[in-house]
């Protein structure tokens, strides 16, 4: 969308430089604090720390699913587990599950509201 209007307001000196500190603080512009503001739309930083949120919850997930793998090779290499390491290792791929679907949602939740924003 090509911006070629302008919306001149008045405002206090100290309030504008109130807005210029936020506005560098969270290395957005003037003009995205102001619209982001008025439209109750997510600012940039927050954004950015949404899909760094939904990244690391990611990297997390990685690393479970790399141990439970590691597991799952021990177990057919001894050709043998125990029923109660087995009951444990199911019990935490339940939880490991029930973990997962919860992120999901959350993130479904997440992206709906940055698509709205968009």
């Amino acid at each position: 969308m090509e911006k070629r209007d302008y919306i001149k307001i008045r405002i206090s000196i100290t309030r504008k430089e109130n807005w210029k500190r936020i506005c560098k603080e969270k290395n957005i512009t003037l003009t995205n604090l102001i619209t982001a503001s008025v439209e109750n739309r997510i600012l940039e930083d927050e954004r950015k720390k949404i899909l760094e949120f939904i990244e690391k919850q990611d990297n997390i997930f990685i690393k479970i699913e790399t141990n439970i793998n590691q597991i799952a090779r021990i177990a057919n290499a001894q050709k043998f587990i125990s029923s109660k390491e087995l009951n444990y290792f199911q019990s935490q791929l339940k939880n490991i599950t029930e973990l997962k679907e919860k992120q999901n949602e959350i993130i479904t939740k997440i992206y709906s509201l940055i698509a709205d924003d968009s």
